[in-house]
């Protein structure tokens, strides 16, 4: 039972590192906007956190970073896409190589040391009491208690609000909502900032909760499963959340297996996430299904009022 509660709490833990940025994923999307440089964007989130934490050793200040981070690269990535109109898959690719570059180069001076500070497990009077449940979900750190808050919040909002009806009409139909009003582009703005936002604090999760240091290319690929996170999801935050926690318990069951099997390459164990990635994409959106496609419509359409 003991080794099942701590392969459950890291799972959550792994879970979070990827499922703000999915989060932003689902409302870039029903925005009608895709972004594949997610990795990119985790990683200028995940130096720009640990430089600042680093320095100031203040998390808070670290965190507003963070934000401050995410946000610039959303201005700038829906400058590109929105106003500029460019090609979204290109554009993606873009700033993941752009992230990827720059966040080594800035976090060259940090590289392999070490912060004193990082978020650190808070247990939650009585509840983190109640036997099995209460260490796994209970005796987590703060990103973690926010992430109970942001999925269900992101699903109320998305679901059962007017601006989240006026969310998936954007993504589904811009024309209509331009011909009601409704200013598209600043929208599109909103949302595509917002969700850089939540994958740079993702980015944040990794190193400064997860770990307390920086290495070049510490996100390990998490961005990718985030992208395929929100297909998985079919755009639902409550299946984000349970898509989230299926990769962690793969990424964790497979480093502890190292343990029990340790005659095979660890490479082999690394790669179990992806493969996990893989078959649940083919299971839940290949073509012999049959099923209509959840996608936003317009998704990766450039929104102009002049053809519309």
């Amino acid at each position: 039972m003991t080794t099942f509660i701590s392969i459950a709490s890291a799972a959550i833990v792994y879970a979070v590192s990827i499922l703000y940025a999915g989060i932003g994923g689902i409302f870039s999307q029903r925005a009608g906007v895709i972004n594949l440089g997610v990795e990119g964007i985790m990683l200028m989130g995940a130096v720009s956190g640990f430089l600042t934490v680093f320095h100031t050793n203040n998390l808070l200040v670290a965190m507003l970073v963070v934000i401050l981070t995410g946000a610039l690269l959303g201005l700038a990535y829906g400058f590109v896409t929105i106003t500029l109109q460019a090609d979204q898959t290109v554009a993606g690719m873009a700033f993941l190589t752009f992230g990827s570059g720059l966040s080594g180069f800035i976090g060259k001076s940090v590289t392999g040391f070490t912060s004193a500070i990082k978020f650190k497990p808070i247990h939650i009077p009585l509840l983190s009491k109640i036997p099995v449940i209460g260490p796994i979900f209970f005796q987590q750190d703060l990103l973690v208690y926010l992430i109970y808050i942001l999925v269900p919040a992101s699903f109320i909002y998305i679901y059962k609000t007017r601006p989240g009806m006026i969310l998936r009409a954007l993504g589904e139909n811009p024309s209509t909502l331009d011909s009601a009003g409704y200013n598209v582009f600043a929208l599109r703005y909103i949302y595509v900032t917002f969700s850089c936002i939540l994958m740079a604090i993702s980015g944040a999760c990794i190193s400064l909760s997860y770990t307390n240091f920086w290495v070049e290319g510490m996100t390990g690929g998490k961005g990718w499963i985030a992208v395929a996170l929100v297909a998985f999801s079919s755009w639902n935050p409550m299946k984000a959340l349970f898509g989230a926690f299926l990769f962690g318990a793969v990424s964790i069951i497979g480093m502890n297996m190292q343990i029990y099997f340790s005659g095979i390459a660890s490479q082999f164990y690394g790669m179990l996430p992806y493969l996990a990635t893989i078959i649940a994409l083919v299971l839940t959106t290949g073509n012999f299904r049959k099923k209509h496609t959840e996608a936003p419509a317009a998704l990766a359409q450039p929104f102009d009022r002049e053809n519309r």
